[in-house]
């Protein structure tokens, strides 16, 4: 572990249903700007906590929520076993996506009143993660999204003219998840929308920027990611 890398610990996010633990990583100097990172399908693991660290050290507080609690808390998989895929997909099937929807709004409400927070709050999600920072922008709203890959965004396009904040989509053109013809759909429906931009990488397939995952392109996740920094420093300082 490197000196420079941020120590991350856990904090308690309270609810009317219960309390769940999300992970938190703190930037170096505050007041900073909160970015709440959603999880897959593999739980807040160790790629999630390495996305919060790296925010970390670009000046944010990030937090990442454990949205699988009320069936199993604390789920910390890789996508390396046909078992983890096979636990992931069925607490993805059971998962309740009003409850996770709370579950996030929570977490950024105490994002944004936290010691040291500047009052901003920002959205990025991947995978389950890209859909549920997708459906919270249209319905709660944040600061700035980001969504890498959230498949079935386009269950809920005709809630797009509720969007009101800068929104930002990473599509793998190869997606296995997000046949073409639905890019096209989320491409569309968002045409009209000056503070919605999305970007889209021939060739590379879903999942084209989780840490060591068996999808991973290093040049598509390094333009991708570059791209988001460039977003959050825009909407969120």
């Amino acid at each position: 572990m490197s000196a420079s890398r941020p120590k991350g610990s856990t904090i308690d996010v309270d609810t009317a249903q219960g309390t769940f633990q999300a992970y938190i990583a703190r930037p170096a100097v505050f007041p900073a700007p909160a970015i709440v990172v959603v999880q897959e399908i593999f739980g807040v693991n160790a790629d999630l906590r390495d996305t919060c660290d790296e925010l970390a050290r670009q000046g944010y507080l990030a937090l990442s929520p454990d949205l699988f609690w009320r069936m199993e808390p604390g789920v910390d998989m890789s996508d390396q076993t046909e078992a983890e895929w096979k636990k992931g997909f069925a607490l993805y099937q059971a998962f309740d996506y009003d409850a996770g929807v709370a579950d996030i709004a929570a977490t950024m409400q105490v994002a944004r009143t936290m010691s040291g927070a500047s009052g901003k709050v920002g959205l990025m999600g991947y995978c389950l993660g890209g859909l549920m920072s997708f459906i919270v922008s249209l319905r709660s709203g944040a600061d700035a999204s980001v969504v890498y890959y959230g498949g079935g965004m386009e269950k809920h396009l005709h809630e797009v003219h509720k969007l009101d904040n800068p929104l930002l989509i990473h599509l793998a053109e190869e997606d296995e998840f997000i046949p073409i013809d639905t890019q096209h759909a989320i491409i569309h429906a968002l045409e009209g929308y000056a503070d919605a931009k999305v970007f889209t990488y021939p060739g590379r397939s879903h999942a084209f920027a989780r840490h060591r995952g068996k999808h991973y392109n290093k040049e598509a996740a390094e333009l991708a990611n570059r791209r988001t920094a460039t977003f959050l420093e825009t909407h969120l300082r």
